[in-house]
């Protein structure tokens, strides 16, 4: 096998070594009888969804998670075809037809959904598998106290007429990354008292879940029968409040490199990039990153995103621009085509994902999740046998 040479000008190494472990370390949290469901929607937050879904299922992950129908059936057409796939956020003449047909399990959070889920499979004559998602809290998707009776009952009703099959039942947080924020109690009653009036009206379902990543971390009486991680799977930190990953045994998945294209002697007075917001205090070097915020780099970051060069750590210099920035190198010569490490796990000094999130008033999620495609993505560790850090 000849290596294919690494991407010159920037590269996003996915280190699936690091992702596996993770699932392992986060199924070491929950109880024996707990399912694990990793999510993957995003691209797998910008990490590669379907590299990503494989390397999750082979370290133990039952089921996948995707927000569109879209990607759950570009995962189906990658060949996965035996694991369970939950897509929740449906909209009116999505393809329900080609979700029955690729048994997916799909999300019903009201009557307009139930209502085009049921004829999609009358039309094709064979059940849909459904999972009616209650709102207890968060305000976003999911049905209301108020209308849950209605979309309960007519659920059972088609079941009853073999349209469909009640497969789960389940909510989301809103605060579960902020310990002790009323909400957590308040919504976790509310589930509760929700499942119950489903499974006296006569749903059974399979799974019953509402733990996302800092739940499925901090809060063992949310795990139910699933477990929904996604950011905490990546490696990265659910909430900094929380802790970093590695108070979790988690190891951050995504480095981000570049190669510098250009270094050049700059006088003292010299501008920096669009604006001047960055003249050079005396005579210096700079160097030039070819990522910019079409790659995903923040241009809320300008002046202040931390990049690894030459053994130090530098800040942009100025702003960023779509394809490019500049950081300062205070006079140190720099070959062209010398790593500039934007973030990784911080084994070597670098920032990390949270950092520049830091840097750009952000969180970690955005980071990673917006890195573009114009970034190639390269795997590391993609047979499932390697050593372990």
């Amino acid at each position: 096998m000849s290596q294919m040479p690494l991407p010159r000008r920037a590269r996003a190494e996915i280190d699936l070594g690091a992702l596996r472990a993770n699932v392992r370390s986060l199924r070491a949290r929950i109880s024996p009888g707990t399912q694990m469901m990793a999510v993957v929607k995003a691209d797998a937050y910008g990490h590669g969804a379907v590299p990503c879904a494989r390397a999750a299922l082979e370290a133990g992950a039952g089921w996948l998670g995707t927000a569109t129908p879209h990607e759950a059936l570009a995962l189906r057409a990658a060949g996965i075809s035996d694991a369970r796939i939950l897509c929740w956020l449906w909209t009116p003449g999505d393809p329900w037809d080609q979700g029955i047909e690729a048994d997916l399990d799909m999300t019903v959070s009201a009557m307009w959904a139930l209502d085009e889920v049921v004829d999609a499979a009358r039309r094709l004559g064979r059940p849909a598998r459904v999972q009616l998602k209650a709102d207890t809290g968060l305000g976003r998707n999911g049905c209301q106290p108020a209308d849950w009776p209605q979309l309960v009952g007519e659920a059972l009703r088609a079941q009853e007429d073999g349209l469909l099959r009640v497969t789960g039942l389940w909510s989301h947080f809103a605060c579960a990354d902020e310990p002790g924020h009323p909400s957590i109690a308040a919504q976790l009653d509310l589930f509760r008292t929700m499942l119950e009036h489903a499974e006296k009206a006569g749903v059974t379902p399979e799974v019953r879940h509402i733990a996302n990543s800092p739940a499925t971390l901090t809060l063992p009486e949310t795990h139910f029968d699933l477990v929904r991680p996604g950011i905490a799977m990546y490696g990265v930190s659910p909430s900094p409040e929380l802790g970093a990953p590695a108070d979790f045994g988690l190891r951050p998945v995504m480095s981000l490199a570049a190669g510098i294209a250009l270094v050049k002697q700059a006088p003292a007075g010299h501008g920096v990039s669009y604006g001047h917001h960055y003249v050079t205090a005396h005579e210096t070097t700079l160097g030039l990153v070819p990522l910019g915020y079409a790659d995903g780099i923040p241009r809320h970051a300008s002046g202040r995103g931390p990049v690894l060069v030459g053994g130090k750590v530098r800040t942009v210099a100025g702003r960023v621009a779509m394809d490019q920035f500049v950081v300062d190198l205070g006079g140190d010569e720099i070959a062209p085509g010398a790593e500039a490490l934007l973030f990784g796990p911080g084994d070597r000094g670098e920032p990390t994902a949270q950092d520049w999130a830091d840097a750009a008033d952000t969180i970690a999620y955005e980071i990673v999740t917006r890195i573009g495609a114009r970034v190639p993505r390269v795997y590391l560790n993609e047979n499932s046998d390697e050593s372990h850090h």
